[in-house]
Order: C-alpha cells, then sequence, then structure tokens
C-alpha cells in the first residue's frame, strides 16, 4: 500500500493529510501516480492538473515525477518552500 501524505495548502484543500491505497495497476512513477490522482476529479483535478506547483518526496528524499515509485513507499506532496 502507498501511504500518500498531503501538507499545506494541499492538505486544505483536499480535506486530509494524507491516504493510503494499492499501487494502481500499470503506476510505476511519481508522474503515473499523478496522473492517477488528477483523474479522481474535483480537488484532485485542480491540485494535480498543475504539478509544477508541487514538490514531491518519495521516501523522505526529494524527487522528481519521473522517480520510480513501489507499493510500501511513501509519496509527500507539498508546495515548493521558499527562504527568506
Amino acid at each position: 500500500m502507498l501511504r500518500i501524505l498531503y501538507f499545506a495548502w494541499l492538505r486544505d484543500r483536499l480535506g486530509r493529510p494524507g491516504e493510503t491505497l494499492p499501487l494502481p495497476p500499470g503506476v510505476d512513477s511519481v508522474a503515473g501516480l499523478i496522473s492517477q490522482l488528477h483523474a479522481r476529479g474535483g480537488a484532485y483535478a485542480e491540485i494535480f492538473g498543475r504539478p509544477e506547483l508541487i514538490r514531491v518526496a518519495v521516501n523522505q528524499s526529494f524527487a522528481t515525477n519521473a522517480a520510480t515509485i513501489a507499493a510500501n513507499d511513501e509519496i509527500a506532496f507539498f508546495p515548493p518552500v521558499t527562504g527568506g
């Protein structure tokens, strides 16, 4: 099962801090997971329709949308972080 975490405005828009779901068939990358989440519609479509506005970590390490994922991974989505 994938453990998906949502942070900051993503959590607020989805109304949940995360979820657990089986790795969808044929999905082996962050990009594939984003596509699956986008297809849910509603707030998911709004958030994941613009993947350039979110960042991702796989198993607590920053990753790109091309990163490979597998069952039992933890995927975290969050907004870009800036410093000042």
